[in-house]
């Protein structure tokens, strides 16, 4: 028996496991993939069962089959939200159409000033031990995240960050949110992970964080107001024990 492959199947086959690829980096670490590897297993027996023709269960399963899409987006709501999400707004840029950008030579950059206002900001909060939470926009919009806060649109300064971070501001709970080179949202809620498989040492101010890196392609600055220690979440994923020249060269790098 000779299996005849086309280019098209080959191309079928990628784009299947594409999709499976970014379900699973979606889903992993949740309670959703315990569900997801139960379905997928039913799904197979199903099959089998097909092959087989055993009529009378292969019916019973193929009703429940029919439904399973229903099923399917009430059990995985938030992740086909957060699905929803990546597709419309995490590669969405957020910056204008602009002739001069097409036609000038020079790259886009960060200003060295404004990560030094951050920088400075976050050390003397870790020295002091106050909490803070700084979202640094890059392609994604963080307008939609600024509802449910107080929007300020101000220069980015160290003092103005450690003002709004103060533990008696009425601004220091949530986020801050900076775009363009301006902070121009405080206090604004984030959406707060739903992964289980986060080190319990980890507060709500980090688990927003990691909730805003899986909706958008933001970079997350945060401090802790327990160990003062600095972290930095991109894509899900923590990284612990950030020092402020660290965090100097992650900002100039990403051009923040």
């Amino acid at each position: 028996m000779v299996l005849d492959i086309r280019l098209i199947d080959i191309i079928d086959i990628i784009l299947v496991a594409i999709v499976f690829y970014h379900l699973y980096k979606l889903i992993r670490g949740t309670a959703a993939l315990s569900i997801f590897i139960g379905i997928f297993i039913i799904y197979m027996f199903w099959l089998i069962v097909k092959a087989l023709n055993m009529e009378l269960i292969g019916a019973l399963m193929g009703q429940v089959i029919g439904v399973g899409v229903i099923a399917l987006i009430i059990v995985f709501q938030q992740e086909v939200r957060r699905f929803l999400l990546v597709i419309g707004n995490r590669y969405m840029n957020r910056r204008r159409f602009s002739f001069g950008k097409i036609f000038s030579q020079e790259e886009e950059t960060g200003s060295p000033r404004e990560a030094e206002e951050i920088v400075r900001a976050t050390e003397s909060m870790a020295s002091k031990k106050t909490g803070a939470l700084i979202v640094l926009g890059r392609k994604s919009s963080l307008d939609i995240y600024s509802e449910g806060g107080e929007r300020i649109d101000a220069i980015i300064s160290a003092e103005l960050l450690e003002t709004i971070f103060f533990k008696n501001s009425p601004l220091h709970d949530g986020a801050v949110l900076i775009e363009d080179g301006k902070i121009f949202a405080a206090r604004c809620p984030l959406p707060i992970t739903d992964s289980i498989s986060l080190p319990p040492r980890f507060g709500m101010r980090h688990r927003a964080a990691i909730g805003i890196s899986e909706h958008t392609d933001a970079l997350v600055v945060v401090v802790s107001e327990e160990s003062g220690h600095i972290t930095v979440a991109e894509g899900g994923e923590m990284k612990e024990h950030i020092t402020p020249n660290e965090l100097r060269q992650i900002l100039l790098k990403e051009k923040i």
